[in-house]
């Protein structure tokens, strides 16, 4: 047996039967872990694989989740998807040439993903290609469990793979919050493991520096108001971290006196910091809707 594929869901009846009906000509083994779902997603897997595992759901420790798919494949090879997701035809045909002639010291791959956001495919600000390490040689890989969204560590050589998988990503703003706030608590719980020291100019910089990263560093401009949104709401993201590291802080006070004077600087900074990025990307001579708005700072 070569390829097992590693599936982990929750509510995914909306999706789930694409995602199996993607992996299934490539597959010699599906694994679902259903992570205690309550509508029909463990009905319609049953369809594709008698391998399912139910545990307990735990959106803070999914990756974990992950890992036990992981220990119960026997394949000679693993190819980790979400609900979601499904792979192109073409990746398929890729996955099992690779794996058929791979390297000895080749142990893990990379793969680009498409990331469809409220229903259209995003090719700027950071969300593409968005390369995933998801197949890997069995016990040669699995995630850290140190937070939600990290990387599959592999030992050993890696190597980059050309065809996609799809991501049917977030659907409407609703999800997009639901999500978040999830990964939010998560990452600022990792951060202040890590040592980081509380700051509230952080309150203005989180998310500063994710818009400026994702609409300009990264091109976001480019899919227009549809990357100005996208990015302002990965801004928000970043400004959640921050709010629940408040939290954690026991939403500790900042007197006025010193808190003033400070943040009316720090505003003043965000203004120098847009012209900055206005005239290094060269936005202000791209044609979209966006060109009167900047055009204001």
């Amino acid at each position: 047996m070569k390829l097992s594929v590693v599936i982990s869901a929750y509510n995914g009846e909306k999706t789930i039967k694409d995602c199996l009906l993607s992996v299934k000509k490539v597959a010699d083994e599906i694994i679902v872990i259903d992570n205690s779902s309550t509508d029909n997603t463990y009905k319609i897997a049953e369809n594709y694989t008698s391998k399912i595992f139910k545990q307990q759901n735990n959106p803070s420790a999914i990756d974990l989740l992950k890992n036990l798919g992981f220990e119960k494949a026997i394949g000679e090879w693993i190819l980790c998807i979400d609900q979601d997701e499904t792979i192109e035809e073409e990746l398929g045909e890729e996955i099992l040439e690779r794996i058929e002639k791979a390297d000895p010291e080749v142990n893990g791959y990379y793969i680009p993903r498409k990331n469809y956001i409220f229903n259209r495919w995003v090719k700027y600000a950071g969300w593409y290609p968005d390369y995933q390490l998801r197949l890997f040689r069995n016990g040669k890989g699995k995630y850290a469990e140190e937070h939600v969204h990290e990387q599959i560590k592999v030992s050993g050589k890696t190597e980059n793979l050309k065809n996609h998988i799809i991501h049917n990503n977030y659907q409407n703003i609703s999800q997009f919050i639901q999500k978040t706030s999830v990964y939010a608590k998560n990452e600022a719980k990792d951060k202040i493991k890590k040592g980081y020291t509380f700051s509230y100019f952080d309150a203005i910089k989180f998310p500063l520096s994710e818009f400026l990263s994702r609409f300009f560093a990264r091109e976001g401009y480019k899919d227009g108001f549809y990357g100005l949104m996208l990015s302002l709401l990965m801004a928000f993201y970043h400004f959640l971290i921050f709010a629940f590291i408040w939290e954690e802080n026991k939403f500790k006070q900042i007197e006025e006196k010193e808190f003033v004077p400070e943040f009316e600087r720090e505003v003043g900074n965000v203004g120098k910091e847009f012209k900055h990025w206005l005239y290094k990307s060269g936005i202000r001579k791209v044609r979209n809707p966006l060109k009167k708005i900047l055009n204001k700072f």
